[in-house]
């Protein structure tokens, strides 16, 4: 933001509060945003018992997170467009519907073909209702109270993944799988209600897809899809090496330059991608992203820790995440009286740092650690993310007209959305190479010219002789794979620890991006002019 800009900006407004018709519409649209951003990890914990459900293998069944994350990122850039084409109003009432609808299909569903289908469904209706919750608290709320809104926006983009494996898992032990489709049932028909009565009426200017930026939403819908796409197949089919990845990366790099392109120089774009220009966006964005990574792929790789290494259930899983969650609920809300007497930049600085450090405290993973190791760590990382979000979004806001309050939303839960894909496709890929490297150095130094291997084989096919196995050569053969085993789970521990390692490098490479933006005027939020 330039001086001449902040200092336009600056002018002192009467400090008028928003009515309560306007908090329960913010409300009823965070209730939207929570529920759409819970289920996109709710399935996490759960894979298996769904993929046993619909009778799919292990490969296909990550399709099912998948597939609702690509109907979330696809949209949530169309979602300013066709909010003014169908009215705000209108729009997010129909996606309020459309959403446990969609999610109440996906209960039913038998086979992978259609839960692909509705779950892809189900984010494309449950994607518009986050920016829209952004674009009401920039909208709705005067500047001294948006910090407040933030705050409320951050609690569901931050506590929504943490404890949406938690709820996941417990309702799946419990009651089943199909149950977590039914959640979004009730507080979706609160929204609905709310928003109805709370939002004014408007009239459709269905004129505006005459003038729509089609060539933008077809190109940005391949791209992005082909994308996704690549980035949740890649690791499986070991990247480049794959003709598929090859031609859907391809497809993906020409859709989304053309994309570019035309966002940059048609008159009325899709995507206002000329508001990165502005400093403090530009880089809040690129903050928002790499933040994205970390939020994403924490709660990717501490449950694929516990499941593969440690053998925790879908509701074992969900309990240690749930620390996580819950100090969020208790911490985010002081962030606003917070924001009032220091500098954003500085709160959000400690936030990403105390979030690095909870990442670093796990690069020391051995087979001990479980469960209880993680308590300190988790509750750390709590209070890092509680106050991560709300003073980034403050800081990328500034400045930001009202009119383009929406394009901004839109622009910044994409990326991040997209962030966090990114961040999960590559950390499974550090996962994978890593734990081949240090497969490798410990197999190196396990061979039969070492006393201690030979001792621990000997221990080993005693073991297998004294518990019913009477061939010598056979218990020996075993105490070969079981030593084998041992070696392979060592090596996938370590390989953990170095995917914290690089989520704590990205959160520290944020928390230095972040100090180069300008200090925010005091209250935050999106600029007026």
């Amino acid at each position: 933001m330039s001086t001449i800009a902040a200092t336009t900006i600056a002018v002192p407004q009467p400090k008028t509060g928003a009515s309560t018709r306007d908090w329960i519409a913010v409300l009823a649209g965070m209730i939207g945003a929570f529920m759409a951003i819970l289920n996109i990890q709710i399935t996490n914990a759960s894979l298996l018992d769904i993929e046993g459900g619909i009778g799919t293998g292990v490969d296909n069944g990550a399709w099912i997170s998948t597939s609702y994350l690509i109907g979330e990122i696809v949209v949530i850039p169309l979602t300013a467009y066709f909010s003014s084409v169908f009215s705000f109003r209108r729009y997010i009432l129909v996606n309020s519907v459309l959403f446990p609808l969609f999610s109440i299909g996906c209960a039913f569903a038998h086979d992978l073909g259609t839960m692909i289908v509705l779950r892809g469904l189900q984010g494309f209706a449950g994607g518009v209702l986050i920016p829209m919750a952004f674009t009401m608290v920039l909208t709705k709320l005067p500047k001294h109270q948006q910090p407040l809104g933030l705050a409320a926006f951050a609690l569901s983009v931050t506590f929504a993944p943490a404890i949406g494996p938690t709820i996941g898992g417990y309702l799946t032990e419990n009651y089943g799988w199909q149950t977590i489709f039914f959640i979004n049932a009730i507080p979706s028909a609160i929204m609905a209600v709310a928003v109805a009565l709370t939002l004014d009426k408007q009239p459709m200017r269905l004129g505006l897809l005459r003038e729509g930026d089609w060539a933008g939403i077809i190109s940005m819908a391949i791209g992005l899809s082909a994308l996704q796409t690549v980035l949740e197949e890649g690791n499986k089919e070991d990247w480049f090496s794959s003709p598929f990845i090859v031609k859907l990366s391809i497809l993906a790099f020409v859709f989304l330059v053309a994309f570019i392109w035309i966002e940059l120089t048609v008159e009325k774009p899709l995507v206002k991608l000329r508001l990165l220009k502005q400093r403090n966006f530009g880089i809040g964005v690129a903050v928002n992203v790499l933040v994205g990574v970390a939020l994403f792929g924490t709660v990717y790789i501490l449950p694929q820790y516990l499941g593969q290494v440690q053998r925790y259930n879908a509701e074992q899983i969900g309990n240690v995440l749930a620390w996580t969650g819950l100090p969020q609920l208790l911490l985010i809300p002081l962030v606003p009286m917070m924001m009032k007497r220091f500098d954003a930049r500085y709160i959000g600085f400690l936030g990403i740092s105390i979030f690095a450090i909870s990442c670093f405290m796990n690069i020391t993973l051995s087979a001990d650690t479980a469960g209880d190791q993680f308590w300190i760590p988790n509750i750390i990382r709590a209070i890092g993310q509680a106050l991560v979000l709300t003073p980034i979004t403050a800081i990328t806001t500034a400045g930001i007209a009202p009119s383009d309050a929406a394009a901004a939303s839109g622009l910044t839960n994409m990326l991040r959305n997209l962030g966090g894909a990114v961040g999960t496709a590559t950390l499974g890929t550090v996962l994978t190479k890593r734990e081949q490297f240090h497969s490798n150095i410990i197999g190196q130094s396990v061979t039969l010219g070492r006393d201690e291997v030979r001792t621990r084989l000997d221990q080993l096919t005693g073991y297998f002789l004294q518990h019913g196995v009477s061939d010598h050569a056979v218990a020996a053969q075993k105490a070969v794979v079981a030593l084998g085993q041992v070696v392979k789970r060592q090596a996938l521990i370590l390989g953990f620890a170095d995917t914290f390692a690089v989520i704590g490098v990205v959160l520290a490479i944020a928390a230095v991006a972040l100090l180069l933006t300008q200090k925010p005027r005091a209250g935050g939020g999106a600029g007026a002019h």
